[in-house]
């Protein structure tokens, strides 16, 4: 999981060690890097080609594909605004107002992101057993993802000029007008990149619709590859849903447009005063109560709850703690290697400039946008016909999981390597030292902490992955997620609940994490 980066004041231009030509090592793993990233692209367009302009038409337009399309637009269309709406919110709230408890509220709304969303289906599911559809998948998907936008929001809240605020106010604009001619408009960055981000989560989700019935084309595309796989029909749909990402990316690009927000100095640290909710404090109290209720009561009384029924024979201790050793190495490798090799991307996008840092840098993001299942399919149908001893190994989900949650790792590591002098690189190499040396004992002891909320980050995405595992994993692989799927799918919800709480205990520290992050962020 991860949160769009909050704009911080532009800084100078790291200056570039050793001219902007990267080592021959690092210039190597970037170029297969970026080589790899376009394996599900190519994958897609294979699809397309391999079945002819005329069928691939055929298959396109049909009635399914025409009521998946309705169903995943409609989804983002109202999913999206309700995140905003909510996220929006709460964060003037808690970062405006004189509500009680805000030290409270602040890290309780960045809770949400602990529970998966598919556990989030789960619950209601259990709640609501008749849950299904359209509304169902909106109303998870709202309360699982909300805190994306609520956390870039708070965060520019905290950062912006309190000044810019008051003089709106001198000139005689109320609280309503000063928050939609001043406020609202500087959070269109904030704003516009959580909404991208859940809307691309939107797409990729699986196991979160699967549960309430409501079919998208991830949804789909995985079914059909369960029951009765057909490769054109598949790629079709993978092609569309590819072209739903890229449209996606493409909006909020242009709108986003060229604006910068940031201001020319640092201006003076202050906290605003805030807007007295006098009459309004008790209604405002009771809705953040209830939404506190729907996205994290009700998951965890739904867990207790099973857990209960179930009593004690559901904690099959060995399974659990099989699927549990078998999660966290599959998550810490893949989060270490996925950080490993951020490095080297990350050292093109801060010591170079120009087309190509910018290239190198965006090929990572714009795979990492992809659905999981398309990039799982396209890893399938290339080691099945290149390379079949990689099909069901743990290399392959591996490199499967550095596709997906690269930036995870490559945000943190740039936002760390940026903040590293160039001047001390250079001392380093002039005192005699080689890069290997000057990495190891400047560089990287600099970034580690950067570096370590970004392997973070990339274990509890690993841990909590879904549609990509359960196409790739070797045979015997088991993972929580894996098990937890495999239970609730037999409706023994009893039985899934103890790896449903163990997941979510897995995620608190990255909620930690990500708290600390926007605190520290809104602080600069």
């Amino acid at each position: 999981m991860a949160v769009p980066a909050v704009a911080t004041p532009a800084a100078p231009a790291a200056r570039s060690v050793g001219g902007a030509r990267p080592h021959p090592l690092v210039a190597a793993i970037v170029a297969v890097l970026v080589a790899a990233t376009g394996i599900p692209i190519g994958y897609v367009l294979w699809g397309i080609v391999s079945v002819g302009w005329h069928r691939a038409y055929e298959l396109v337009v049909r009635p399914r594909v025409a009521d998946l399309l309705f169903n995943t637009v409609a989804l983002v269309l109202v999913t999206v605004p309700l995140c905003v709406l909510i996220g929006v919110g709460v964060a003037w709230l808690v970062e405006r107002t004189d509500l009680p408890g805000r030290a409270l509220w602040r890290p309780l709304f960045v809770a949400p992101l602990a529970v998966p969303a598919f556990v989030n289906s789960y619950a209601w599911v259990g709640v609501v057993p008749s849950l299904h559809g359209l509304w169902a998948g909106v109303l998870v998907t709202t309360l699982s993802y909300f805190p994306f936008l609520y956390l870039p929001v708070a965060a520019t809240l905290r950062r912006l000029d309190p000044a810019v605020e008051e003089s709106a106010r001198a000139l005689g604009s109320n609280t309503f007008e000063v928050f939609f001619r001043v406020v609202l408009p500087q959070l269109r960055l904030a704003i516009l990149g959580g909404g991208l981000l859940i809307a691309l989560h939107l797409l990729a989700e699986y196991g979160a619709f699967a549960m309430v019935r409501f079919e998208t084309f991830t949804v789909a595309i995985f079914q059909q590859f369960q029951v009765n796989f057909d490769g054109a029909a598949g790629s079709m749909l993978a092609s569309v849903l590819v072209a739903l990402c890229v449209l996606l990316l493409v909006a909020e690009a242009a709108a986003r447009g060229p604006a910068r927000f940031a201001r020319i100095g640092s201006g003076a640290q202050r906290t605003a005063t805030p807007i007295h909710l006098r009459h309004s404090v008790i209604p405002a109290t009771l809705a953040l109560t209830a939404l506190a209720v729907l996205s994290i009561g009700v998951p965890l009384w739904t867990l207790l709850r099973w857990l209960w029924i179930g009593g004690t024979g559901v904690w099959d201790i060995g399974d659990i703690t099989s699927s549990l050793s078998q999660t966290i190495g599959l998550a810490a490798t893949a989060a270490v290697i996925t950080t490993m090799l951020a490095y080297p991307v990350a050292w093109v996008a801060v010591r170079s400039s120009g087309f190509l840092a910018r290239a190198v840098e965006g090929a990572n993001y714009v795979t990492s946008s992809l659905p999981g299942i398309v990039t799982a399919l396209a890893l399938v149908t290339v080691a099945i016909q290149l390379a079949r001893p990689l099909y069901q190994s743990m290399p392959l989900i591996v490199f499967a999981y550095v596709l997906l949650f690269m930036p995870r790792a490559l945000i943190n590591v740039r936002a760390g390597l940026a903040q590293v002098p160039p001047g001390l690189e250079e001392a380093s190499r002039s005192l005699g030292a080689s890069p290997a040396a000057t990495f190891l004992r400047v560089t990287l002891r600099l970034t580690a902490p950067a570096a370590a909320a970004g392997a973070s980050l990339v274990f509890v995405a690993v841990a909590t992955e879904l549609t990509a595992t359960l196409l790739l994993a070797p045979t015997g692989t088991n993972t929580l997620a894996m098990r937890f799927w495999s239970l609730s799918s037999e409706l023994d919800y009893a039985a899934a609940a103890p790896y449903a709480l163990v997941l979510v205990v897995l995620a608190i520290p990255v909620t930690v994490i990500l708290f600390r992050q926007s605190t520290k962020a809104a602080a600069l």
